[in-house]
């Protein structure tokens, strides 16, 4: 008769070590990937405030609304549509219509050499996209129907498809964590109005994250 063994206390004990430290592992190393992807998030609205300080300061102009594009960039400047040299940024955040100034704001700053980034404009190379591969921008707060309930700022930076647990992080990093006030709010992707109260924040929806400037 063959005797038949099983495992010690002490195996299982092992086993069980050892398991818990592989989920262990995992679990830190997801921790690590998103916090990695808020940082980058982060960064997306700290680069293109420092894109539009950096072309004011150095040309005396908005990017996109200047008028005198052509004579301060190397490259060839898309016409943009009226009115230029107001101090605004016109059209969408997200709009692929050639001649706004909010599309264009990437071919004058990239055409500075002040931010990286295709600047053949109608190509799809030269949307901007976030560190998640959706759609960024900046337009003039005023007028902007994203988000209604901003009250101060002069232009609005904004960033969509991003997951609710990194809308609240963000918010923390840039503001105040309410994501209903101040100047970073969020709302449901795809779902313009008020911004959406940190306490009705869904973690794994995806929401259009806005901060005024």
């Amino acid at each position: 008769m063959n005797k038949q063994t099983g495992f010690t206390l002490i195996e299982l004990a092992i086993v069980l070590v050892i398991i818990g430290l592989l989920l262990g592992g995992v679990l830190r190393g997801q921790e690590l990937i998103n916090s990695a992807r808020v940082k980058s998030l982060t960064r997306d609205f700290q680069n293109i405030q420092v894109f539009l300080y950096t072309y004011q300061d150095r040309f005396q102009a908005v990017p996109g609304d200047d008028n005198r594009a052509a004579a301060h960039v190397n490259g060839t400047v898309a016409t943009t549509q009226g009115p230029t040299a107001n101090g605004q940024i016109g059209g969408e955040w997200d709009s692929q219509t050639q001649t706004d100034e909010s599309y264009l704001f990437w071919q004058h700053v990239r055409l500075a050499g002040i931010a990286p980034g295709s600047t053949a404009v109608g190509t799809a190379e030269y949307l901007p996209v976030n560190t998640s591969g959706a759609r960024m921008g900046i337009q003039t707060l005023n007028g902007i129907t994203e988000i209604t309930t901003f009250t101060n700022g002069s232009f609005v930076i904004c960033s969509d498809g991003i997951l609710g647990r990194d809308a609240l992080q963000i918010d923390t990093t840039l503001d105040d964590g309410d994501t209903d006030a101040g100047s970073v709010q969020a709302v449901v992707s795809g779902t313009p109005g008020a911004g959406v109260d940190a306490g009705a924040i869904n973690n794994t929806a995806q929401y259009t994250v806005c901060m005024a400037i």
